[in-house]
């Protein structure tokens, strides 16, 4: 799998994730926001280009398995986002979690003879697994019913409160006294009263995607009787208080998309709702109140203050590691200044000199990266209320103690055949049922070259995605990769021959491409035009096609050297470019065009790219605008070069096709996928 930057740690919370008995404090700075900067500072491309960035994806719902459509608006334009920030040397963090709470989740635990605990550990493991297969590269991926979270959100509703901008109020909501628990959300189906549709949700007809005022024929979604009504004390957080705040923050950021911006002003001149953020139900985070027994948040109260919670837990963490190798640091000194043999008195000092640091440790480390950083939150037009309205209030509510964010790239919905895709009517593609069948680089090309930044709806077409992968992916950059590498090997032993000749024009026409290229690609992807950009990317390709065609060195003897020696270059160019979006493959370009060869010295062959020594040659720890140097030299020796992609057939199109809507067998897989040790051996 991909590399990542080595001093991160990726990893998932799974194996019980950071469940440790430090003591986290949260300070109240209310006269000391530690921003840093102010949102209009953004506005410098400079600026942007050298702080540090926190970039988060909405949290995937541990409730089923990822498909396509959820990496298209959100995970894989952060990925890609992220991957190029890495490569132009920028620190930049991406972390994300599974939101492990809700009605749905406690349904099918319930269902399925499990604890929520125990069901969302499943799902947060399997979604980890799954991102990772096709590249997604998390910096932390964790869960909003880790500790850490837990403990944050009832710090950000202590404050809320403290700040007066949470109420009570009694709400009339249905009761099952057959199962003795109320009814939120999902616990009760009926018709929907607009479109009529039997068995919707209360909270979301499936049908006609509308939100029922007051469900019809309402039932238990448990034991299917009919509920009573019943009156339940809810907390409510004031969102009606900052409309004035939000108007000002979303009129003065530059950075957020305009269209969007101007339908939540719209919504805001409309008058905003107080929003109920409690739900009764055992499974949540607990509001921590002494008449709240019973009582925890809804889940969108708690889910994105996880994107802080998580980014705190890694940046702690990190901290920490420093912490104890400065400490083991000052121990050696120490023995080496003394010839005893055991502890002295200075040593004992140290050691509980650290643990109180550590036991006392409080949160502001984390706070101080996050207002001094770029903040992305990449997301799906779906929760746009959520990120526009309730997540920068809930912050403006408690003095901004963490700054609001920066962007909120919010791109449209996948659908797929022309038809929304659905789970129930296994009108879907898994990412793992797609990683069966194709290279997962495919995926990330074609959704890439497909999906502007927009809010606008894209379609996954299994003919569509043939021809790009077929003509555009393999035709033209793995073409003129292959060729160019391969009669390197062919005719000149795998080593890079010298130039031969003075450059002509089309040779100085090919090096002006590679000297401007990166500059160019970098343009788009930082305004997150990543279409755009792998459109330039293709063109680039495009071109040295038609120079290797046009030159033919096979024929022309004169002028070969020079042309390989130029293609070669162009190819390692592309590997840069490629990274953040096809990652893997680019992997098996930089492979073969020897950099993890022992025989090439990165020092000695002029690519000292790498994050550090010569050593670390992968292509994840490059430098973007070398993309744009002649830094491979003559004499150069190629890995073992073969083809990097495998056509696609139009049988494999074929049987794609036939396996959408089908219910039969893909049943049965899921059922193998959740309990592997049933499946007949």
């Amino acid at each position: 799998m991909p590399d990542t930057p080595s001093e991160v740690t990726i990893r998932s919370s799974s194996g019980g994730g950071r469940q440790n008995n430090k003591n986290v404090h949260y300070k109240n700075n209310k006269n000391n926001n530690n921003n840093g900067n102010s949102n209009n500072d953004n506005n410098s491309n400079n600026k942007i280009k050298s702080k540090s960035t926190v970039v988060t994806s909405a949290l995937p719902y541990a409730n089923g398995e990822i498909h396509i459509g959820h990496i298209t608006s959100t995970y894989l334009p952060a990925d890609i986002f992220t991957r190029f920030c890495r490569l132009t040397g920028r620190k930049i963090y991406h972390v994300c979690a599974s939101d492990d709470f809700g009605t749905p989740v406690l349904i099918r635990a319930e269902q399925e003879n499990k604890t929520p605990a125990e069901y969302v550990d499943l799902w947060n493991k399997r979604d980890y697994e799954d991102f990772k297969l096709f590249g997604i590269s998390f910096d932390f991926f964790y869960k909003t019913s880790s500790k850490e979270n837990v403990e944050f959100v009832q710090y950000v509703f202590k404050r809320l409160y403290e700040n007066g901008h949470i109420y009570e109020q009694g709400v009339v909501q249905f009761y099952c006294q057959y199962d003795d628990k109320f009814l939120p959300d999902r616990y009760v189906i009926g018709k929907c009263p607009n479109c009529g549709a039997e068995n919707q949700y209360s909270d979301l007809c499936e049908k006609c995607g509308k939100v029922p005022d007051q469900i019809l024929d309402p039932k238990c979604a448990i034991c299917g009787r009919p509920p009573v009504k019943k009156s339940s004390k809810h907390y409510f957080f004031k969102l009606s208080n900052f409309s004035k705040q939000l108007k000002e923050w979303l009129n003065g950021n530059a950075n957020l998309q305009s269209d969007i911006k101007n339908y939540v002003i719209n919504w805001i001149d409309e008058g905003l709702e107080d929003w109920d953020i409690t739900r009764d139900l055992s499974w949540g985070v607990p509001i921590p109140m002494p008449d709240a027994k019973g009582k925890v948040f809804y889940g969108w109260f708690d889910n994105h203050l996880c994107y802080i919670s998580t980014l705190n837990t890694l940046i702690q963490e990190q901290h920490e590691k420093v912490q104890d190798k400065e400490r083991q640091n000052q121990k050696q000194q120490q023995r080496q200044n003394q010839n005893s043999s055991s502890k002295s008195e200075t040593e004992t000092e140290t050691d509980k000199a650290a643990e109180r640091q550590q036991q006392n440790y409080d949160i502001d480390v984390g706070k101080k990266y996050w207002n001094n950083s770029e903040i992305y939150h990449f997301i799906g037009k779906d929760i746009v209320y959520h990120h526009y309205l309730f997540l920068p209030a809930m912050r403006m509510g408690i003095n901004e103690e963490y700054k609001l964010p920066d962007y909120i790239p919010t791109r449209g919905h996948l659908m797929l055949q022309n038809q929304k895709i659905s789970k129930s009517r296994n009108w879907y593609i898994g990412l793992r049922d797609f990683a069966s069948d194709f290279n997962p680089d495919y995926l990330r090309f074609y959704i890439a070259s497909i999906a502007p930044y927009s809010q606008t709806d894209v379609n996954f077409d299994w003919d569509v995605f043939f021809e790009k992968i077929n003509n555009e992916l393999i035709a033209n950059i793995g073409n003129f990769i292959n060729r160019a590498l391969y009669f390197v090997q062919k005719t000149f032993d795998s080593r890079v021959p010298k130039t031969s000749s003075d450059y002509d024009l089309d040779d100085r026409s090919s090096i002006s491409e590679i000297e401007n290229i990166a500059d160019e690609v970098s343009g788009l992807i930082y305004k997150n035009e990543f279409d755009r950009a792998l459109k330039r990317i293709l063109k680039f390709a495009t071109h040295f096609n038609q120079y290797f065609q046009k030159k033919q060195p096979w024929n022309n003897q004169a002028t070969a050297n020079t042309t390989l020696f130029i293609a070669v270059n162009a190819v390692r160019s592309l590997a840069i470019m490629l990274e953040p979006f096809i990652p893997m493959s680019s992997e098996k370009v930089w492979s073969q065009l020897g950099f993890d060869n022992n025989n090439n010295d990165d020092n000695n062959n002029g690519d000292n790219s790498g994050s550090g020594s010569s050593s670390s040659s992968s292509i994840h720890k490059q430098q973007w605008t070398s993309a744009s140097e002649i830094k491979i030299q003559p004499g150069h020796v190629l890995g073992k070069v073969e083809p990097i992609f495998r056509k696609i057939q139009t049988k494999d199109i074929q049987l794609q096709k036939t396996k959408l809507g089908k219910q039969e067998g893909k049943q049965q897989q899921q059922q193998e996928q959740k309990h592997p040790e049933q499946k007949k051996q």
